[in-house]
């Protein structure tokens, strides 16, 4: 079974940030939210992975992905010209996947399950129908889903179940939807599926939607297997979320202290302190990550805050956020709830007359005390 992981998405949800960064390396928990997906894979013995991306940021994420071998796993790149739809990158990665079976995964999306469980139900079921078929037996899956039970299904791709518990149609962002059970983005496919994204044609939007092609293979006779989630599931492409997702991972941390803390310190509960990183006369309350190499100094960091690499927080109170790489903080009483480029700067003016001074760029938001 091969990988295809999509992450050519613009991130328009998450500007500024996506203006200069790929969506899907932001981090929670101080790990590229794509690093994730890759390693869930990898536990589930799925080695070689395709990777959808775009012009505008396949160079940063090939260059922060390399090729694979870190996880365990041989990457292929296949660039998608323009955004036309999740069954159009089935279409076009045609040739990577040949004729073997492969799990799809968004690579802005976070489970709290993981893929073992779920690709080895779908091997299983289709080794014994194929090696000890029973009389009466159906015929295996051509495609498995997952779907979880969501509080506003008409904002989403959602599957009708029929009586005999099988999956009988799939309607996207329905005005009337047939159940709760929305798709997340995991799925699974035989090659069955690459006929589907040759069949369907651009729906209103102008892209081949893959519950279009999920529909046709349901149209044609064949079968669509689902699970119900397990866990949580989060869309990180909107800051709100990707906060949750962070407070969510930090909860799974434990205790690991490799930077130095000065004997004026405080580690209170499951922090992480990566090498390089210095505490000086502060408090970090976990959970919370502290990446390698920055600086936390006079200053008090809260539970759930995840601290990248190079940062520096001096004089200043932070929880309920993330910092990403080279951010710093200066002279800021409470900071919360917050999301911090890289390389950005908070700080409070010393000088007179005292006014709050901002320089941000595109679709930035900035709430004054």
């Amino acid at each position: 079974m091969k990988g295809l992981i999509l992450s050519g998405g613009a991130g328009t949800r998450l500007r500024p940030i996506t203006h200069t960064s790929a969506k899907q390396l932001v981090p929670i928990a101080n790990k590229p939210i794509l690093f994730y997906g890759i390693e869930d894979m990898a536990r589930a013995g799925i080695t070689e992975i395709g990777i959808i991306v775009s012009p505008h940021t396949g160079a940063e994420i090939r260059e922060a992905v390399g090729d694979g071998s870190r996880f365990g796993v041989d990457v292929t790149w296949i660039e998608q010209a323009e955004p036309l739809g999740l069954a159009h990158c089935v279409l076009i990665a045609r040739d990577f996947l040949g004729d073997d079976d492969f799990v799809m995964y968004l690579g802005d999306n976070m489970l709290e399950q993981d893929l073992v469980d779920f690709v080895a139900r779908f091997q299983a079921e289709r080794a014994r129908r194929e090696t000890l078929p029973l009389e009466g037996d159906v015929a295996p899956a051509a495609a498995q889903i997952l779907l979880a039970r969501v509080d506003d299904p008409s904002s989403f791709g959602v599957a009708e179940i029929g009586p005999d518990g099988e999956v009988v149609a799939l309607v996207e962002k329905p005005t009337d939807p047939p159940s709760d059970l929305a798709l997340v983005g995991v799925y699974i496919f035989d090659p069955t599926i690459h006929e589907a994204v040759r069949s369907i044609r651009p729906s209103a939007r102008g892209e081949l939607e893959i519950t279009d092609a999920i529909q046709w293979l349901i149209t044609h006779g064949h079968r669509v297997r689902h699970e119900v989630l397990e866990g949580w599931w989060i869309d990180t492409g909107k800051k709100d979320p990707l906060l949750e997702c962070n407070r969510l991972v930090l909860d799974t941390i434990e205790r690991r202290v490799e930077g130095s803390v000065d004997d004026a310190s405080v580690i209170d509960g499951r922090v992480v302190v990566e090498p390089g990183a210095k505490i000086v006369a502060s408090t970090v309350r976990g959970p919370a990550v502290i990446g390698a190499d920055a600086v936390v100094e006079r200053s008090h960091i809260g539970p759930y805050t995840s601290v990248g690499e190079a940062c520096c927080v001096r004089d200043s109170e932070v929880d309920d956020s993330v910092l990403l790489a080279g951010a710093r903080v200066s002279h800021i009483s409470r900071l919360t709830d917050s999301l911090v480029g890289r390389d950005a700067e908070v700080r409070r003016a010393d000088h007179r007359p005292r006014a709050t001074r901002v320089m941000l760029g595109d679709h930035s938001l900035v709430e004054v005390e």
